[in-house]
Parts: structure tokens; C-alpha cells; sequence
């Protein structure tokens, strides 16, 4: 049974930083695709990053590149985002989510993830 438990969200000023992390247990990830989803309230649930956990190789939306980074740490298992330069536009609930790597890093959809974590709420203040 595959578990994703997110951790890092918090309050933080326009232009800070926050590092979000998750913890993957269950299953060896080294066949799957970690993804990094928000939701804002009212809004539908949206990509953000995915890495391919067998080559490191990453995927960002257009409105987080060169601001956000996401890596992954075999050793501990965990798929951590490192989010600076934080706008308010950024607020939201950040999912982890997992998939096996069957299809491109392109694909993006929420559907396209069968594990999910309980998010974490990252609210940043302008």
C-alpha cells in the first residue's frame, strides 16, 4: 500500500521560501513518476512538478519555472519541492501525488495519479 505524507507547508511573507516534503513508503518508487499538485479554494485541484524518480528527470508548470525545484532522495524515500520567491497567487493546498512511470512526465492530469497524500497548506502572505 503505497502512503505519501506531505510536511513543510506554512505562513510565509510575499517573496520567502518554504521546502515541502514527502515521505513514500510501500512500494520501491524507483518504476514511478512523483508529482506535486495545489489546490486553491474555489479552484481545481493543478500541477505544479513531477520528477521521474528513475533518472531525476523534472516537469514544471510554466508559472513555477525558475522559482520552484523539485528532487527526490532515494536514501530516505522522500520527493521534496523547494518553492522561493513565493507570490500570494501560490496559496494553496500542496499534494503529493505518485504514479507509475507508464506514461510521459508530460502527462500532467490529476487522473493520471493513483496515490495521493493529505496535502499540506502553504498561505502566503502579501
Amino acid at each position: 500500500q503505497v502512503q505519501l505524507v506531505e510536511s513543510g507547508g506554512g505562513l510565509v511573507q510575499a517573496g520567502g521560501s518554504l521546502r515541502l516534503s514527502c515521505a513514500a513508503s510501500g512500494r520501491t518508487f524507483s518504476s514511478y513518476t512523483m508529482g506535486w499538485f495545489r489546490q486553491a479554494p474555489g479552484k481545481e485541484r493543478e500541477f505544479v512538478a513531477a520528477i521521474r524518480w528513475s533518472d531525476g528527470i523534472t516537469y514544471y508548470t510554466d508559472s513555477v519555472k525558475g522559482r520552484f525545484t523539485i528532487s527526490r532522495d532515494s536514501a530516505k524515500n522522500t520527493v521534496d519541492l523547494q518553492m522561493n520567491s513565493l507570490k500570494p497567487e501560490d496559496t494553496a493546498r500542496y499534494y503529493c501525488a505518485a504514479r507509475r512511470t507508464l506514461q510521459s512526465i508530460l502527462v500532467t492530469t490529476t487522473t493520471s495519479y493513483g496515490y495521493w497524500g493529505q496535502g499540506t497548506q502553504v498561505t502566503v502572505s502579501s
